[in-house]
């Protein structure tokens, strides 16, 4: 059992080896969420470019509208 004295010595807390599995747990779960979303973002522009071409958005719109069509035609 720690004592009150051995906890006020570090600012959070916790003892170095408590510190040490939280930094491990934090930094684990931080690259995961950067992982997911640099995927997110990659799917993002893979879909929508955040910057249009010389035809603006319409001419995606009506890419997809069409990649639509040709998919139900072959569910129904």
């Amino acid at each position: 059992m720690t004592t009150a004295d051995e906890r006020q010595d570090s600012l959070s807390g916790l003892r170095p080896e408590e510190a040490k599995e939280f930094h491990g747990i934090f930094m684990t779960s931080f690259l995961i969420f950067v992982g997911v979303a640099i995927v997110a973002h990659i799917l993002a522009w893979a879909w929508r470019p955040w910057l249009p071409g010389e035809e603006g958005y319409t001419s995606l719109v009506d890419g997809v509208q069409v990649a639509a069509l040709q998919v139900l035609q072959h569910l129904v």
